[in-house]
């Protein structure tokens, strides 16, 4: 049985980069500081600084008193409200759907370490869910880097939310700031796509696969035959001329030899 262990400890170490990554970019998801505003008008949010994430929108106030969160104002985005703007809409289900692919990911891989570190040396299970399980990792990242971009892009270009007024959000912000979801997004990111490059680079060593498979001449130095008769490689089994196995084709020109020879000394 062919020793493949040594050759996946990139990929083992892989699995923990992409199980990492995908723990981080859950973590984003429920961070609600994707965008900090920072608000002149402190009568109302008291701290002067928002956080807008891409589920909902808080802020410290001793005016509004939510009981749930104490001194914490919230309120909840939904993909469907009319001021919903576009970044926000599509990190919504974009990154869940990068949850989704990274678990798939994380699924496959495992399937394909299992195959090795239990001694399973067949080629194409494991390299199959290693290109698969990397391609889903690297989907993974693709689709969690597109609605961060973009959300950053709108933080840079300090682009406002038309809030309605329940929100108590100003109009505009007087400065925006890249929040922490962001920022661990795409750190996030960068180890899961890192992570599907590892297992896509991963080749099976073709000089370790069995190339030679057990021939019924191992049988003979056991000392068993077909039949499980004693046998020596000399000797055929009876009955067997002309049967194509183990032993060859017999040579019918032989035997009509040694029965000339028998009745010519008869």
């Amino acid at each position: 049985m062919p020793y493949l262990v040594h050759t996946a400890h990139a990929q083992f170490v892989g699995l923990w980069v992409g199980v990492i990554g995908w723990s981080l970019t859950i973590v984003s998801i429920g961070l609600v500081q994707w965008r900090i505003w920072a608000v002149s008008d402190v009568s109302v949010i008291t701290s002067g600084f928002a956080w807008v994430g891409i589920w909902r929108t808080c802020f410290y106030s001793h005016v509004l008193v939510m009981s749930e969160y104490e001194v914490m104002y919230c309120q909840k985005i939904h993909l469907s409200d009319p001021f919903t703007p576009s970044e926000i809409a599509a990190a919504q289900p974009m990154m869940m759907l990068a949850v989704i692919l990274g678990l798939l990911g994380n699924s496959s891989v495992i399937y394909g370490l299992r195959n090795i570190y239990f001694g399973l040396d067949m080629q194409r299970p494991i390299t199959l869910a290693f290109s698969i399980g990397g391609g889903l990792f690297i989907l993974t990242g693709v689709c969690s880097f597109i609605p961060l971009f973009w959300n950053l892009y709108s933080v840079v270009t300090n682009q406002t939310i038309d809030f309605p007024p329940n929100f108590h959000m100003p109009p505009a912000p007087v400065e925006q700031y890249v929040g922490p979801g962001i920022a661990v997004g795409i750190f996030a990111s960068i180890l899961v796509v890192g992570s599907g490059m590892v297992f896509l680079s991963y080749k099976f060593p073709e000089g370790l696969r069995r190339k030679v498979q057990p021939t019924c001449l191992e049988d003979i130095n056991t000392g068993l035959g077909e039949n499980g008769m004693t046998l020596s490689l000399r000797s055929t089994p009876t009955g067997s001329r002309g049967k194509t196995g183990c032993y060859g084709v017999d040579n019918p020109g032989f035997f009509r030899g040694r029965t000339a020879e028998t009745n010519f000394q008869v």
